[in-house]
This record gives C-alpha cells, sequence and structure tokens, in this order.
C-alpha cells in the first residue's frame, strides 16, 4: 500500500505511476496499491469553492500589507472555510487521519493481508505513524519517507517548514553560482533571495502576463516554490525566474499550475480543498488575522524569503466549520514491529528534524538519513538510501539505527 501525502494526493494516481516512482526491486516484488483517502480523489471529495473562486483563492496576496488586502484575504479564507460545510456538507467531519488510517486497516483487510506493508511520503508517514497507534499489531513493514513530526502544532510546523524552503532556495542558488559562470540570481548566496524578495514585491505592484491569465503573488510564491521539491526541476525553476525577471508570468505560473493540480480546462483534482479540510479538521487552531504581525519576525527570523508568507498561515483555519468526532491521540506505536523513518538533510518540506523526532516519537523507529536535496528520500539517486528501503521491505532486513546515507 502507498500514499503519497499532501494531504489530498490521490493516491491511486500514485499507484499508476509507479513505473516511474518505484525501482524494479519494488516493482517486480510487489502489487502497487494506491487509494484515494476519504475526501480526495474519487472518494467522495470535499468541495469547499468553484473553479473560479480556487484560481482566486490561490492567486490573492499570501502576505496582505494594506489594510483593504487584509480584509480580502480575511474574507477569502472564511468564504472558503464555510464552502467547505456547505458544499460537502456533514462529509467535512469525516475525513480526519484516523478515520483514513482506520480505511487503510480496512484495505489490508480486503487484501487478505496479515498485516500491513506500506511505503507513505510526506503526509503519508502521519498517516502510517497514525496506523501504527491504532493497530500495533497489525504492522508489518512500514516505510516513512520524508517525516512528519506529528507532535508539534500549527505554529511550530510553519515555522520550521518556512526554515526548510529558505534552506533549500539557498541550496539551489549555491548550485546557481557553483554551475555557471554568472548566476542570474548574483555572486553570493545572501544577494539571491534578495533577488527574489524583489520580484515577488515587483510582481505584488504589477501581476505579469501568463499566456491569457495573469500571474499574480500568491501564483508566484507558489511557482518559486514547487521546483524546490525536487532537484531535477532545479532547471525549471532557473527558467521560470529568468523569464518573470524579463517581465513574462507564463513558466512560473505552470509551476504553479502543477502545484495547484491545474490543467489547461481546469482543476484535475481536489487536492487544494482536501488539504484544507483534512488538516484543518486534525488540527482547528488558528490565531485571529489582527495578531499576525506580533508572529512575523519570529517568521522572517526562520526564513528572510518566505517566512512573513508562512505567519499568515497561521489563520488558514480561521474559516473552518469542520467538527471531528475523534478524540486526539498520542502516536507511539507501542507493540509494533520496527517501522523505517526516513528524512532528507535539505527537504523543504518535512525537515530533517522532524524525521528525527518522529524516530524518537515511535517505539520500534530505525532512522535513515539521506544528505541531499529535495522533498524525500527514496528513488531520488541515494543507492545507500534505495538498497536500504528495498532490503527492509523485501528480506526484512533492518538498517542500523541511525544510518546516514
Amino acid at each position: 500500500m502507498v500514499n503519497p501525502g499532501g494531504p489530498g494526493a490521490p493516491g491511486t494516481d500514485y499507484a499508476a505511476a509507479a513505473s516511474r516512482v518505484f525501482r524494479e526491486p519494488l516493482l517486480r516484488a510487489f502489487d502497487i496499491i494506491g487509494f484515494d483517502p476519504r475526501g480526495t480523489g474519487d472518494s467522495a471529495p470535499i468541495d469547499c469553492v468553484s473553479d473560479d473562486q480556487l484560481d482566486v483563492y490561490l492567486s490573492s496576496d499570501p502576505n496582505p500589507d494594506t489594510a483593504e488586502e487584509a480584509k480580502a484575504y480575511a474574507t477569502l479564507t472564511r468564504e472558503f472555510g464555510r464552502g467547505c460545510a456547505e458544499l460537502s456538507g456533514d462529509e467535512v467531519n469525516h475525513v480526519s487521519t484516523i478515520e483514513a488510517a482506520r480505511d487503510l486497516d480496512v484495505l489490508r483487510s480486503a487484501l487478505r493481508e496479515e498485516t500491513l506493508t506500506y511505503l507513505g511520503a510526506s503526509y503519508g508517514t502521519k498517516l502510517g505513524a497514525t496506523y501504527a497507534e491504532l493497530f500495533p499489531d497489525r504492522v508489518g513493514r512500514l516505510v516513512l519517507d520524508g517525516a512528519v513530526d506529528v507532535s508539534l502544532d500549527n505554529r511550530q510546523l510553519g515555522l520550521e517548514q518556512a526554515a526548510g524552503f529558505e534552506t533549500a532556495l539557498r541550496a539551489y542558488i549555491q548550485n546557481c553560482i557553483d554551475t555557471t559562470d554568472t548566476c542570474f540570481l548574483g555572486d553570493t548566496v545572501d544577494g539571491g533571495p534578495a533577488t527574489i524578495s524583489g520580484l515577488l514585491a515587483d510582481i505584488e505592484e504589477a501581476p505579469l502576463p501568463a499566456g491569457e491569465r495573469e500571474l499574480q503573488i500568491g501564483n508566484a510564491f507558489y511557482g518559486i516554490v514547487t521546483p524546490l521539491y525536487n532537484r531535477d526541476y532545479w532547471f525549471l525553476l532557473s527558467t521560470a525566474l529568468r523569464g518573470a525577471l524579463d517581465g513574462s508570468g507564463t513558466a512560473l505560473m505552470q509551476l504553479a499550475d502543477l502545484y495547484a493540480s491545474r490543467g489547461p480546462e481546469g482543476y484535475t483534482d481536489n487536492s487544494s480543498e482536501a488539504i484544507f479540510a483534512i488538516n484543518c479538521l486534525d488540527d482547528p487552531s488558528s490565531i485571529g488575522f489582527g495578531k499576525v504581525a506580533s508572529q512575523v519576525p519570529a517568521f522572517e527570523e526562520a526564513s528572510p524569503t518566505f517566512g512573513s508568507i508562512f505567519a499568515r498561515s497561521l489563520t488558514t483555519c480561521r474559516g473552518s466549520q469542520g467538527e471531528t468526532t475523534e478524540e486526539p491521540i498520542e502516536i507511539r506505536g507501542e507493540g509494533a514491529a520496527p517501522i523505517l523513518v526516513v528524512g532528507t538533510t535539505r527537504d523543504p518540506a518535512t525537515p530533517m528534524k522532524w524525521a528525527e523526532a518522529l524516530a524518537a516519537q515511535l517505539d520500534s523507529a530505525v532512522l535513515l538519513r539521506r544528505d541531499g536535496d529535495g522533498h524525500t528520500a527514496y528513488n531520488s539517486g541515494n543507492e545507500c538510501i534505495d538498497t536500504a528501503i528495498e532490503s527492509y521491505l523485501l528480506d526484512g532486513d533492518v538498517p542500523g539505527n541511525p544510518t546516514d546515507c
């Protein structure tokens, strides 16, 4: 069983792409089975807003700095949360990670497997860890790649993820300096973020043409962070940034659309809505719109480039109207078979410290660390990582704790 994370990404698409996602040893030995967790993909997908409204939401200024912009942002956020309840009804109360973990066990049973063999990426690690807490005796071999620290609240998650994206951005800029005679972002790592911050400020004042659409500040932010998930996409980021600096927003818009699962004819899945519903049901905590300014200094210390945007995300669940029926659980997985927790040193979305923390929280976890760039570790060009994961899944070989690759 596999899950690509999100939350909100359809797991069936992940399984359908198995020939690109997984290496030959796993493809030969296993049937790769994905599922769309409740509220996502084809599993009664959560609906919150129309496609036109979602366009507005994703393009809007994620860091409003005037009273008018702040009012517009608050209105959009409240409308989004209200729309989930209005359009999806009671379902919005039952898309929690705990319920998805129970569904995962139903699927295990339907497959007539005594224990679960599972690879979860990103949010999929939270789902897998939750499964281990609920059903420790049914844990077979679990790989949690790009691990999430399930003990953190929304503020700490946001702070540490902001720092992760700053680290990834600086690694990208350093690579530009090291591999080109003259890096278009400048000749110092400190200068590169300033160039990008200036570009974002310019786009906020004057959106760029992007085909028949217009690249606004929200789109630009998503367009920049998306290729940081995969080192192989860094050249796409360079192309997009060069284009934007020359006045064209087309390439950055294409990257933003990739993040949002938006095709030429509209959105291909509901991941941008499902992530809101699931995360806010799991943890509905948020702060008032007027309290964001007090959080900005700490976030800008963590990420001078993106910090203020991540600070604003503390208000995301302000409009949520979902109410879970589940009681919070402490995740330990006591009694489970060995679980492999994997992290990457310069992962932008799930920092290495999250993997280290989850490995410490899970009773039977073994930590596998990849020195590298990009989000998640498996099949990213590190033979040490790939061999360790495959040996564990195929033969039950548990690596030393911790193992560094």
